[in-house]
């Protein structure tokens, strides 16, 4: 289709102007965020905040996500994910290999409480250091009180929930 419009001694050819279109098709890269989904020929070990999808929050896991952070005078959004980005690592570095769980940061008024699950690997003196100082150095980093709670196990199968 080529007409030529004469408006104003200017041509106009119709081919290139725009054209608006609407295209429909079904979705096809469906993905889900937070679920664990069974893999051909491998066995997957879940502990219990992997096995709940997270729909059920606020129904199975809200002793974990316990945040007064909101609250007036408190943090921005953004600066509690960066302290809860710099904890998590902070905490897996400083245990290295340790944590066989989930590091748990709850935060409530004005203390900062860390929870998970650790091997029992190191002998009492050395996991006493190890606490002493994790909670040292975040409680001056973080200008607020820091209190690391743990629980420690033998087994790394201890944990395990459920296998999908």
């Amino acid at each position: 289709m080529m007409l030529m419009f004469h408006m104003r001694s200017i041509l106009i050819n119709c081919d290139v102007l725009p054209r608006r279109s609407l295209h429909v098709s079904t979705v096809l890269n469906k993905t889900q965020a937070g679920r664990y989904r069974p893999k051909p020929k491998v066995s997957q070990p879940l502990t219990y905040e992997m096995a709940n999808p997270p729909h059920y929050i606020a129904v199975r896991k809200s002793w974990n996500s316990w945040n007064t952070s909101n609250l007036k005078d408190g943090n921005r959004p953004c600066e509690t994910l960066i302290e809860d980005i710099f904890i998590r690592n902070f905490i897996l570095g400083t245990w290295h290999g340790l944590f066989v769980s989930e590091v748990i940061i709850k935060r409530q008024h004005n203390i900062v409480r860390i929870a998970g699950i650790v091997l029992r690997k190191l002998p009492s003196y050395k996991m006493y250091f190890l606490i002493g100082y994790s909670e040292m150095l975040l409680s001056f980093w973080l200008h607020c009180p820091v209190k690391l709670e743990l629980v420690t196990t033998l087994n790394k199968e201890d944990v395990v929930y459920k296998v999908i």
